[in-house]
């Protein structure tokens, strides 16, 4: 029976490793929201954004999904179910619910619910496997927590619609089974043949969501404005599909294995600094002082939330990653 990787069992080199790898995906998925930005002013819905950003990462990591599946076509099957819940519920549902928020509430409110997935991840892997989080875990997220609100600037008062935070909720449920299944290191599937065949399936799924008319589609193919000039339409949808999706699902799995879904769920908190980042590069937009402040929080709380982490025998052996 598949289980997640025990996060107790991470080495100093995994970690080591695995950081650096998380942080890179971190910033790969925080530079969609500004190339898709873009797309939007220009007249894209950001029905049609989503599904064009899945469906070329899908078809870019077609082939070497195929080429990773050869003589593991049993594995495939036998995590089917594991398979299909990552495509339907970590990729295609999560978009889904995030975008629906977002048509009936504030953008930050919706995306700071979505971001107490690492809360959610905590809490599973206690009331499932009974690791309880240590004092410095829950003091991280806590102060992880204060950041993103500040970061997200929803200090002002702003009011809340119960459907939207119900859509919400299921986007933060989707994005908190993204790493509880990243993780699951012994399912004998390459990252990048569970990263390809997911995103496959979500991309399916989204396409589905448009045709019954749950994602309204419309999309142009009128140049897009930046700060730093005027570009082809295909620039951002390859920018987003090859780099904000392909890339930054298969270095996300990849990290995840290795430091284990706890921490990697935190890590990737930088994904909101990154985005104001490339919020600033791509569309001049600049953060206040109240977000700068947050983006240190962020930080400051992945930090502490390492150092909660139990400490790994000397006698453990060294964690192979046999994808």
């Amino acid at each position: 029976m598949s289980t997640v990787a025990d996060d107790r069992s991470r080495t100093r080199s995994g970690v080591c490793l695995g950081l650096p790898l998380a942080v890179a995906a971190a910033f790969a998925f925080g530079s969609s929201g500004a190339w898709a930005r873009g797309l939007i002013d220009a007249g894209w819905t950001p029905g049609a954004a989503v599904t064009v950003r899945v469906g070329v990462a899908a078809l870019v990591l077609l082939l070497p999904t195929l080429l990773a599946l050869r003589g593991r076509w049993r594995a495939l099957r036998r995590n089917a179910g594991m398979v299909l819940a990552y495509g339907l519920l970590a990729v295609a549902a999560t978009q889904l619910c995030y975008f629906q928020a977002v048509a009936v509430m504030d953008v930050g409110i919706a995306l700071l619910i979505e971001y107490t997935a690492p809360v959610a991840v905590l809490l599973w892997l206690w009331l499932r496997r009974g690791e309880r989080p240590t004092r410095r875990s829950v003091l991280g997220a806590g102060i992880a927590f204060v950041g993103l609100v500040l970061m997200l600037d929803i200090v002002t008062g702003a009011q809340v619609n119960v459907v939207g935070v119900l859509w919400a909720l299921g986007a933060m449920v989707g994005a908190a089974s993204y790493f509880v299944l990243s993780a699951k290191a012994d399912t004998g599937l390459p990252p990048i043949a569970l990263a390809g065949s997911g995103l496959l399936l979500g991309a399916v799924g989204l396409a589905l969501a448009g045709l019954v008319g749950v994602l309204p589609f419309a999309w142009t193919t009128a140049d897009v404005a930046y700060r730093f000039g005027t570009v082809p339409w295909f620039v951002p949808v390859l920018a987003i599909g090859l780099i904000a999706t392909a890339l930054a699902y298969v270095l996300g799995i990849v990290s995840t294995r290795m430091l284990g879904s706890r921490l990697a769920s935190f890590v990737a908190l930088a994904e909101v600094v990154a985005a104001l980042l490339f919020g600033w590069l791509l569309l001049d937009q600049l953060p206040g002082p109240l977000q700068a402040l947050g983006g240190v929080l962020v930080l400051a709380g992945v930090v502490v939330v390492k150092l909660g982490e139990p400490r790994v025998a000397a006698s453990e052996p060294m964690y192979t990653n046999t994808a």
